[in-house]
């Protein structure tokens, strides 16, 4: 049936059915052409299916539909992006670089795994791709919302542009998608995924872009995310936008749900999403064939016609990744792989040097630019004097730059065969650059440093990490910020971003009355951060948020902490004495103890806001009570004891100390129990803590 007049009787069951038909079929086709690269029918009787569907809706727009294959053209165009509350949070993931630290995370996992685990213990290993991550979500099979990862609590809601976006299904699962026509589709799906740009189609994109005299981009990625965060959807669609998918965050309504991460892409592909043949998958008996496959990503994105920056390890059962959780905001239970970069010969400049906010100054070298990756670099890290001096490198020399984890370039070595006579040695200067202070080099260490603590070029560095989104988050104020409060001498101390001057600075140009009143707003609200964000924001020497959140999680208040004792940070799982002897040392000068009570007087909080709320009910059997688990319980799991206690109203931490009131200790306790010994801690069985628990209900 065709319909040729727009005068014809109101929509009718046929031609309802007439719609849905056509609607079907094209997202039938597009995903042979787009996803499985297997069309089934020719370019033109494509485009004829596609023009009539197009008719049907512009005669009838009240039977149009936001997931129409039609909306591919895009069209709309917004005033702004709106904010996004990701449902699940979009995790980053920690590095892996080389053999040995992928070794060092598998034995981590088998250390953190109970024994019993060990045999089902697998993995499965994707490409990383390099473009921008999305997450996509789905209400009952319609595609419903897209967003970008944001800070990975918080995205930009880009689904206009994503409906353009052709290996992106707008209702699951779709039509006889791997033969899986039948299944049907979960309540609710959320998935992530990367979109990008082959490389052929980015190089044909620049040609004509500058043919005609317009922007150009650096690199696909870059040309992805931009296209991505056009306001017009209907410039987004001319883009060579691709997609794949990778991960399952939420499916709900299904009977049988995956329970690994390998059947989860099964079900990403039964439900007709773009996902990547490269993936492979392995038992941990197969490491040694994991290692080589890893190995040899470096071909792979050679032979791959888009760009990768890496391979993704990851446990393959859901249940092994909730005993694993997290260590602050990665994963224990995946890792990126990355090796090597690329690499390319320059000539190098210059060499200064940079005061950093613990004093420590180091050279970096001037560049001429060169692309490396898709990427132009003109600056690269020298690490510290020795390292310049060992490699014998010189200014004016011709050196090869290298993209370390293809994120921050350092120079590796100069090419001494191309010298001409010209090239100068450097040396370290004596004074700082900043304030002339004369520079010191501790016994052993291979950094100098400048030690005045009223060093500029500190302050400013300090500021800028102190109000960094990982730390206290402060939104607004930035390094152009730092660098003018500091030289204006509005902030002499990191106290007094809590007491500016705002009747001076509003007569800054550029400052007027609504700016002023953001900064203020932002200044505000992150006196409620709380002791982990304040605690990295401090800034002591390997202290980041990571090890802040570990080290807060044994202290209810950076108070309590700032008297804590050498023995009792070492003993914090993840910490050790290194890390330890930092904290101590800083907390131990008054200066830094001085300037911590400042905050705390300025209305900044010491206290974590878990730690803040009240108990609601203090007749839990283990309210108030802190529990450490150690050994192996005869019947349950370590993240079982620990729900118990914390549902009975208890909390557990790591390590053993004075604050400890129960260790709760099964077979092979070790150095735990001997600990809770010594300072004469309760030691409770699992039977204890079954009955314990059962007092609560």
């Amino acid at each position: 049936m065709t319909i040729t007049s727009k005068d014809d009787s109101p929509a009718t069951e046929l031609l309802v059915k007439k719609i849905a038909d056509l609607r079907e079929q094209i997202a039938h086709h597009q995903h042979r052409y787009y996803v499985l690269d297997d069309p089934e029918i020719t370019d033109t009787e494509f485009d004829s299916l596609f023009r009539e569907l197009q008719t049907l809706e512009e005669w009838n727009p009240e039977l149009k539909d936001p997931n129409s294959p039609t909306v591919r053209v895009g069209g709309a165009v917004a005033d702004r992006f709106e904010k996004v509350q990701h449902l699940v949070p979009v995790l980053s993931l920690a590095n892996a670089f080389g053999e040995e630290d992928l070794q060092r995370w598998r034995d981590r996992l088998l250390r953190l795994l109970p024994e019993e685990e060990h045999a089902r213990l697998a993995y499965v290993v994707e490409p990383k791709f390099d473009g921008l991550t999305v997450v996509l979500q789905f209400e009952d099979g319609r595609f419903t919302l897209g967003a970008t990862r944001g800070d990975g609590e918080t995205g930009e809601n880009i689904t206009p542009n994503l409906r353009t976006v052709h290996q992106l299904p707008l209702r699951i699962p779709v039509p006889n998608a791997g033969g899986h026509s039948k299944m049907q589709p979960p309540r609710r799906l959320i998935v992530r995924g990367e979109v990008y740009v082959e490389e052929n189609d980015f190089q044909l994109f620049n040609q004509e872009q500058a043919r005609k005299g317009e922007r150009t981009y650096a690199n696909p990625r870059n040309f992805a995310a931009g296209s991505l965060r056009l306001l017009d959807s209907g410039v987004t669609a001319e883009r060579p936008l691709k997609l794949w998918t990778y991960q399952i965050f939420l499916e709900e309504g299904l009977e049988h749900p995956p329970g690994s991460h390998w059947d989860s892409l099964e079900h990403l592909r039964a439900y007709g999403m773009p996902v990547c043949d490269e993936s492979r998958r392995f038992s941990d008996a197969e490491w040694e064939d994991l290692i080589e496959f890893v190995g040899s990503w470096d071909e792979l994105r050679i032979r791959l016609p888009y760009d990768l920056d890496g391979m993704v390890v990851k446990v393959d059962l859901l249940s092994q990744r909730d005993l694993l959780g997290f260590t602050g905001k990665d994963p224990r239970w995946a890792v990126a792989f990355k090796t090597g970069g690329e690499e390319a010969t320059t000539r190098l400049l210059d060499i200064g040097v940079k005061v950093g906010r613990t004093g420590a100054v180091t050279p970096n070298a001037v560049l001429e630019p060169v692309q490396i990756g898709g990427v132009t670099v003109q600056a690269a890290t020298l690490h510290n004097a020795d390292y310049i001096e060992e490699l014998d490198i010189r200014i004016g020399d011709i050196v090869l730059v290298k993209r370390a984890g293809d994120v921050i370039p350092k120079v590796l070595r100069p090419v001494k065969k191309l010298r001409d006579g010209s090239e100068k040695p450097w040396r370290m200067p004596a004074e700082c650059p900043s304030c002339s202070q004369r520079l010191e080099r501790p016994p052993e260490e291979a950094a100098t440093y400048c030690v005045n603590n009223a060093c500029p070029d500190q302050l400013v560095r300090k500021l800028e990490y102190f109000v960094s989104r990982g730390a206290m988050d402060i939104v607004g104020m930035g390094s152009r910020q730092a660098d003018l409060f500091v030289s204006k001498g509005y902030i002499k101390t990191l106290a007094d971003i809590y007491q500016l001057p705002w009747e001076e600075i509003e007569k800054i140009d550029g400052y007027g009355e609504k700016r002023i009143q953001n900064l203020l707003h932002a200044v505000d609200e992150s006196k409620s951060r709380g002791a982990t964000r304040l605690l990295t924001a401090l800034g002591i020497r390997f202290v980041g948020n990571v090890v802040a959140e570990l080290v807060m999680a044994e202290y209810d208040t950076l108070q309590e902490l700032m008297d804590a004792d050498l023995e009792a940070l070492s003993d914090i799982e993840g910490v050790g004495p290194k890390i330890a002897e930092a904290v101590v040392s800083y907390f131990n000068l008054e200066p830094n103890r001085a300037l911590v009570q400042s905050l705390a007087d300025l209305g900044v909080s010491l206290a974590n806001p878990h730690q803040e709320r009240e108990v609601k009910e203090d007749s839990l059997p283990f309210s108030g009570k802190t529990f450490v688990i150690t050994g192996t319980l005869p019947t349950l799991s370590r993240a079982e004891a620990k729900a118990r206690i914390e549902a009975a109203g208890g909390r557990v931490t790591g390590s053993v100390s004075t604050k400890t009131d129960f260790l709760l200790a099964g077979e092979k306790a070790g150095s735990k129990l001997n600990k809770a010994q010594q300072l004469d801690v309760p030691i409770l069985g699992e039977q204890d803590l079954l009955q314990g628990a059962e007092l609560g209900k």
